[in-house]
């Protein structure tokens, strides 16, 4: 066959778990609830077909034994044939009766659907259990494993089925993830429909483990020597569902095959590699128009040359996937708006492009500072809208539009004795020896850009006034002022008028800037 002894369901079954993969990192919305069924309703489809074939690889093996006139070396190869599909029909069963009792612990079903599709504490509490190691999930690695050691007298190189994170290459590269065990990593936060496409997941790798073993033994008794009728094209996605941005790839393939084929391909007309029979496909994926659900419906062709019994026959391939919309992630203080001639840091993720998330922004009616990790961007903005827009290796992923404010004007308050001054019920005459000028950042602003919200009074003068004449006149550069020369000569019915004059606000970038404070005058009556 074009892959060696795998079938092309086996072969689609590897693809369908990194599908798998990709949706338990997402947030779970009910869209992707949906999504998860159909992954499991997709594996456990292929999982039925893939079953029926490895019975005909053990009927196969007993025909040939049989037709061979059963020498005792054959039917110890029939013998190890009934044995392996003993113990995968025993884990299969297994894996069955806890798909069964998660779904009764959810509500079973009503209509065809299930009642809680979610449902993401009862699996926690069945599969991870109240008291850690307690639940069938660790029940479950150990028979997963216990059959791959089984499996490997057949097969020495057979990986473990269960592992824990540590064990993954993925995950054991994810702080947040490689301390989890097997129970925790494919149960934990999980819902029903996840919980039950990794079930179906395991149980498509126990069958192509299975369907490996099987072929190897039909192998040596002959049952492996398949005469084909018929001569079909078939393409193999690794996802039909891909995010805009990402990497589409798929194999194309012919279902039958022989050393002595050697197909060209090709791909929307462009000729394409061909390894091992099968030709491979990348491609980025785009898409203008989404549906309500953020999917967008997309084809490509391709076509598949092989010269058959002398002559030249073409076969076409076309293939639907869908593309998804990513959704933009802006995590921020606030990203309801930003503050006019600031410096609003943004973090900006892409869920749905994981690893190969490479960010890039422009954006108009506001300058763009990129950060020092990825998706950090500072926005300076200098119109009343800005519209950043954001790139991933190049490919334009969507656009988010912020409305701009302007910056709060600080409050302007006078100190005596580390207090503010009541300038209703003012101070007891001669009035204090010193004030101290602070302009007071608006509290939202300040929490929201500490950076951008650092102010001081520069500039300011200072009145005794006696009636309504000024009787002594001082003006400061700086907040802290020394009055010792009005108290000399204060008395009681005068006050103190103080009018600010300049007040500046250092930046983000550290750059010292006027700010129009209008006229600020505060009086402090003298008791």
């Amino acid at each position: 066959m074009a892959g060696g002894k795998e079938t092309p369901r086996q072969k689609l079954i590897g693809m369908m778990y990194l599908v798998l993969t990709a949706l338990l990192a997402l947030q779970v919305s009910s869209a992707i609830i949906l999504k998860f069924k159909f992954l499991d309703d997709s594996l456990m489809t292929v999982n039925q077909k893939t079953n029926s074939n490895n019975a005909d690889i053990k009927k196969g093996i007993e025909a040939a034994v049989a037709k061979a006139g059963n020498r005792a070396a054959d039917k110890k190869v029939v013998d190890e044939a009934t044995q392996v599909r003993e113990e995968t029909s025993k884990i299969i069963k297994y894996l069955n009766d806890t798909r069964d009792m998660l779904i009764k612990e959810a509500g079973g079903m009503e209509n065809g659907n299930y009642k809680d599709p979610s449902a993401e504490d009862k699996v926690a509490i069945k599969m991870i259990g109240a008291d850690k190691g307690k639940g069938e999930a660790y029940k479950m690695k150990d028979k997963l494993n216990a059959y791959t050691e089984f499996m490997k007298k057949y097969n020495p190189n057979m990986p473990k089925l269960a592992i824990d994170a540590k064990e993954d290459p993925i995950a054991s590269k994810d702080e947040n993830q490689r301390s989890k065990d097997f129970a925790q990593l494919n149960f934990e936060a999980t819902p029903l429909t996840a919980a039950l496409a990794v079930i179906a997941q395991k149980e498509s790798e126990i069958l192509k483990y299975e369907a490996d073993v099987l072929s190897s033994l039909a192998g040596k008794v002959g049952a492996d020597i398949i005469k084909f009728d018929k001569i079909f094209a078939m393409a193999r996605a690794e996802s039909k569902t891909v995010a805009a941005g990402t990497k589409y790839k798929a194999d194309m393939f012919i279902a039958a095959s022989s050393n002595a084929i050697t197909p060209t391909m090709t791909y929307q007309g462009r000729p394409i590699k061909v390894e091992n029979g099968m030709g491979k496909i990348e491609f980025t994926a785009q898409a203008g128009n989404y549906d309500k659900e953020g999917v967008s419906k997309q084809q490509w062709t391709g076509q598949i040359r092989i010269n058959n019994n002398g002559r030249d026959t073409t076969f076409t391939v076309k293939e639907e996937y869908f593309v998804a919309k990513p959704v933009i992630q802006v995590q921020s203080a606030s990203v309801q708006a930003l503050y006019l001639n600031c410096g609003n840091e943004l973090n900006i993720q892409v869920p749905a492009l994981g690893a190969t998330y490479d960010p890039s922004f422009s954006a108009t009616g506001a300058a763009v500072v990129k950060g020092a990790t990825k998706g950090l961007v500072t926005l300076v903005p200098s119109a009343k809208e800005v519209t950043l827009n954001v790139s991933s290796g190049g490919n334009k992923i969507g656009s988010e539009k912020f409305q701009v404010r302007l910056i709060p004007k600080p409050e302007i308050v006078a100190l005596a004795n580390g207090k503010p001054v009541n300038e209703k019920q003012g101070m007891a005459a001669p009035g204090p020896r010193s004030i101290t000028m602070k302009a007071i950042p608006d509290e939202s602003f300040k929490n929201f850009l500490p950076k951008d919200a650092r102010y001081r009074v520069f500039k300011w003068e200072a009145f005794l006034v006696r009636g309504r004449k000024a009787v002594a006149q001082e003006t400061f550069s700086g907040e802290v002022a020394n009055l010792t020369s009005f108290a000399a000569i204060a008395k009681e019915g005068d006050r103190i008028s103080i009018e600010v004059k300049e007040v500046k606000r250092m930046n983000f970038r550290n750059t010292v800037e006027d700010v129009n404070i209008g006229t600020r005058i505060i009086n402090i009556p003298l008791n």
